[in-house]
């Protein structure tokens, strides 16, 4: 299914949006059974190291999975969620309906004024996020161009009782890799890659986090060091987040990410997917087109 730009998210017509996430994982097949009876997605490509699964023909998440496959420690630089987008509070409360149901143990629930938030661990331990944008019109935006975010408690009860009747049948036509939060070991220097180099714009901030968007979303990635202060490079064959894709619906935005890796003299490799590098913490990174 393929959606015009005034049906899609607000986050994805953006000049730039997170596009879909890579997880290297030790056990393909427990995994991938979560993400779809879980999460809702469904498989449309399969092989023996690998999976692409995502909703109604839009990629959303790669799982890998290798020979002499290490688990990340939790301190590691990486992944701290994948964050899906519901395309409104109905399926949200659809959502989490059928997570009661299969008796899901949620990790937190959170009103974070921008939106409201979900929050559960995959078997091996990656975060996600199941979230709901409140719209544009309903944010406070601050005379320097940033957005008031907090973190209230949500009232989940109440989104329970708002769900729809009815068996749930995945995700919706709609849902989307809204944002990515990664852990990273230094906030000064992310702020410096994603909003010097990139050009993102840090639209909050919290004590030891950063939130970076473009076209004034609330952020498409964040950058934590809560659980990975001081954290190095990850290393190769190391499970979680191999890397992700930001997708440049603006090309002047992508032109000027681009000369700004020049100029930083980070380097970068053309493929048929994009310009593929890593950022300080060895997360791969794919901008595409």
């Amino acid at each position: 299914m393929t959606m015009t730009k005034s049906e899609a998210a607000f986050a994805l017509t953006r000049p730039a949006h997170v596009d879909r996430a890579h997880l290297v994982v030790t056990d393909l097949d427990a995994t991938s059974k979560f993400y779809e009876d879980i999460i809702g997605l469904s498989v449309m490509e399969k092989s023996a190291s690998g999976m692409l699964l995502g909703a109604h023909g839009l990629p959303l998440l790669q799982l890998t999975t290798d020979k002499g496959v290490t688990r990340a420690p939790r301190q590691a630089a990486g992944l701290f969620h994948t964050a899906f987008l519901m395309p409104n509070r109905q399926e949200l409360a659809h959502w989490l309906s059928h997570a009661a149901h299969r008796g899901v143990q949620l990790d937190g629930a959170s009103d974070h004024l921008v939106s409201e938030a979900l929050y559960l661990s995959d078997p091996e331990g990656n975060g996600i996020e199941i979230y709901r944008d409140r719209t544009p019109e309903e944010w406070t935006y601050f005379p320097d161009g940033t957005v008031q975010m907090a973190t209230e408690r949500l009232n989940l009860q109440a989104l329970y009782d708002s769900a729809p009747q009815g068996d749930w049948a995945g995700m919706a036509p709609g849902a989307s890799v809204g944002h990515i939060h990664l852990q990273v070991g230094d906030i000064p220097q992310a702020d410096a890659f994603y909003q010097d180099v990139l050009g993102l714009k840090v639209m909050a901030r919290y004590p030891g986090a950063s939130f970076f968007a473009t076209g004034g979303y609330h952020h498409h990635i964040a950058a934590n060091i809560w659980n990975s202060r001081g954290a190095t490079a990850r290393q190769d064959k190391m499970t979680g987040l191999s890397d992700y894709t930001v997708r440049f619906n603006d090309p002047a935005a992508l032109q000027k990410a681009l000369s700004a890796l020049e100029t930083q003299e980070i380097a970068t490799t053309k493929t048929s997917e994009g310009h593929k590098l890593k950022d300080p913490w060895g997360i791969g990174l794919t901008l595409a087109a």
